[in-house]
C-alpha cells in the first residue's frame, strides 16, 4: 500500500480538528503538552522532533511518522539527520523498525519533494 504522507498529514489535521470540536478540553490539553514538550530547552526543538520520530517508528504509528518527519523538517532537521535517526531506531528496533524506517524514508522523500515544489511556485 503506497501512502502519500503529505496528504495523510493533511487528512489527520482535519480529523484532529473534528476531534477538537468534540473533545475541546482534552485536545487543548494535548496541544499544550505537545507545545511545551517540543519547545526549546536543554534539547532544541529539532532534537526533540527527531526523538519523537524515533518513538513514532517504535510504536508503529504511521500518522505519527507523517507528523514528526514534517515537524522535524520544519524544525530545521536535515535529510541526513532524519536518515541517521531512522538508522538508530533500526539498530534498537530490529525488523519492525526496518519496515517503519522504510515508511519514514518514504515520508521524508515526499515532504522534501513537496517543499521543493512549494519553493518553485512564485509568490503573488
Amino acid at each position: 500500500m503506497e501512502v502519500n504522507y503529505p496528504n495523510y498529514y493533511h487528512r489527520i489535521q482535519g480529523l484532529i480538528s473534528s476531534m477538537s470540536e468534540r473533545l475541546p478540553e482534552q485536545m487543548t490539553a494535548f496541544t499544550q503538552l505537545h507545545k511545551s514538550a517540543t519547545a526549546d530547552g536543554a534539547l532544541n526543538r529539532k532534537t526533540k522532533e527527531l526523538i519523537a520520530l524515533g518513538v513514532a517508528m517504535t510504536v508503529n504509528c504511521d500518522g505519527c511518522i507523517a507528523y514528526h518527519v514534517k515537524d522535524a523538517l520544519e524544525a530545521g532537521a536535515s535529510e541526513e539527520e532524519i536518515v541517521e535517526t531512522i538508522g538508530v531506531v533500526v539498530m534498537m528496533g530490529g525488523g519492525p523498525a526496518v519496515v517503519y524506517g522504510c515508511q519514514a524514508l518514504e515520508a521524508l522523500g515526499q515532504f522534501l519533494k513537496e517543499q521543493r515544489e512549494d519553493r518553485s511556485i512564485p509568490a503573488l
